[in-house]
């Protein structure tokens, strides 16, 4: 279950953030997967289409990437953010949808429709570091430096890459202990 999952009834409310967890993972730099320390360096998260596309026209005309723009997205290992793009059913495929909308939309969460289809590309992107700001109602997260593109039209083409870093990790997902 991510970290930053919000819980009603005893059931888990998938597609939503849990205001309070994603502070508490901003300001102790805990992944939003795994709940445990990211250790100093880069960050990773996964990127929809429009996103990632911004980053693989960057990089293949050789300039940086820099999105000024906050994202609701919280960080998280490379092992973890591999998994959520492979597990997250709108996150894995370009044809999935959106199964809940934004309890309160605003202009960081207009496009959280109930239905909206997650596009063409996605990626598992690895940043040099995050910045993050705490509001009264929002969590918000910019990303820096662009260390590591990993595109995906689905997800799965990312598991040799996932067994690979569980491998070196020599651990589970992140290195963390289950929630």
């Amino acid at each position: 279950m991510p970290a930053i999952t919000p819980w009603e009834g005893g059931e888990p409310r998938f597609a939503l953030t849990d205001y309070g967890r994603s502070a508490e993972c901003a300001r102790k730099r805990l992944c939003s997967v795994c709940n445990t320390l990211i250790p100093r360096g880069p960050v990773w998260r996964v990127a929809g289409a429009a996103e990632s596309s911004a980053i693989g026209e960057a990089m293949a005309a050789g300039r940086p990437y820099r999105n000024l723009a906050a994202t609701l997205e919280a960080p998280g290992h490379r092992a973890c953010m591999l998994y959520a793009s492979m597990v997250c059913p709108y996150l894995a495929r370009p044809n999935a949808r959106r199964g809940l909308t934004a309890d309160s939309p605003d202009d960081m969460t207009a496009h959280v429709v109930r239905g909206a289809v997650r596009g063409e590309m996605g990626a598992v992107v690895g940043f040099g570091d995050y910045e993050f700001a705490v509001t009264s109602a929002q969590v918000l997260f910019r990303f820096l430096d662009v260390v590591e593109f990993l595109p995906h039209d689905t997800a799965d083409q990312h598991l040799d890459e996932l067994r690979a870093e569980l491998a070196r990790s020599g651990s589970r997902l992140g290195g963390g202990q289950p929630r």
